[in-house]
């Protein structure tokens, strides 16, 4: 057993302050001793000590929930809303720890401090919604069939070789249209999408993007746009494609783009302005819109919890604008199919 264990399997034993269900069981009904210490707090000589626990996730990467007080909770006991920790769920890479000494006590730290500082300012994290997915299946079943569940096998790879691809980059990315639709309502990829959704501001666009994707095998299958304008990237996975949608920040809103092949028409997917909250998909801790339902609905509609198997990326998204049309002196430039 590693330190960090010791550590955490240390406070389990003392009798909590706060705890809470686990929120990865949250839809089951049947099961029982589901409560999970979440977060310790004692006073000391007039200090407060505050104590989160943190969990190893599927995903391999660190999680600690959110402090919920209890009713009958002395609102006096310390100055909760001024406490660092607690006010959202957080999601954190596992650190390298380093020994070191504070005040004649030996402690270990993080040996990157201010790589996770920088996590902690970025760590809020969002719980699928377990309990939603759970009545969203009971009115559409499941599709089980050998089919659908090749294609999640399939778009899990693809998305987890994303993942790699763009964390060596560090180019920060998150789940985007359908797949974002798909995490968010039924906490799982839509079998009937065909493809894995990512979204990058494009202020992280990196040129050799496309070189590392097709250095991982993926070829690029097309290239619409350019960085100034629309630019969208699409490679081919193992029967699924990957598309990643850049995304532009005007003053109010921001907005990715696309484009029409045959015809040079461009379009514009306009969203409300977000920030990104990570969460966990397939194993995969990765980012999402924190703003969710305002995102969801800006690209599907009020509508967006009902399944509609019929889509054309042209004309049904509510958010989508005639965006002009690329002069044809561009085309080779900003329309590119292989």
């Amino acid at each position: 057993m590693n330190y960090w264990d010791t550590f955490l399997s240390f406070f389990f034993h003392l009798v909590p302050n706060e705890h809470d269900s686990d929120p990865r069981l949250v839809s089951m009904d049947d099961l029982s001793g589901n409560e999970i210490p979440l977060h310790f707090l004692f006073r000391l000589q007039g200090y407060v000590v505050h104590v989160v626990v943190l969990y190893e996730r599927s995903g391999n990467y660190l999680w600690h929930g959110v402090l919920r007080l209890k009713p009958n909770m002395d609102r006096k006991f310390a100055p909760f809303r001024r406490l660092d920790y607690g006010h959202n769920a957080g999601a954190y890479d596992r650190p390298e720890l380093v020994l070191t000494t504070l005040d004649g006590l030996d402690v270990r730290i993080p040996r990157n401090i201010s790589g996770f500082l920088t996590e902690y300012s970025q760590a809020r994290f969002l719980e699928c919604r377990y309990r939603d997915a759970r009545s969203f299946f009971q009115l559409y079943p499941d599709d089980t069939s050998p089919e659908a569940m090749n294609f999640r096998m399939k778009a899990k790879a693809l998305l987890h070789l994303a993942a790699r691809i763009l964390t060596e980059l560090r180019v920060p990315f998150w789940l985007s249209s359908g797949t974002c639709l798909g995490w968010f309502r039924q906490c799982g990829i839509i079998p009937y999408s065909k493809d894995v959704d990512l979204g990058i501001w494009i202020k992280d666009y990196r040129h050799d993007i496309s070189q590392a994707f097709q250095k991982a095998g993926l070829p690029l299958k097309h290239k619409f746009g350019k960085v100034e304008d629309s630019l969208e990237l699409s490679f081919q996975g193992l029967d699924v494609k990957l598309d990643i949608f850049f995304f532009y920040e005007e003053t109010d809103v921001v907005w990715n783009g696309g484009t029409q092949a045959k015809s040079g028409k461009k379009f514009k997917y306009v969203f409300p302005k977000f920030t990104l909250c990570w969460t966990e998909l397939m194993d995969l801790k990765v980012r999402v819109p924190c703003e969710t339902v305002d995102y969801v609905s800006a690209n599907y509609g009020p509508t967006w919890n009902t399944p509609v198997k019929t889509w054309d990326w042209k004309s049904s998204p509510p958010n989508v604008q005639d965006n002009g049309v690329w002069p044809v002196r561009e085309w080779d430039e900003v329309i590119q199919v292989y």
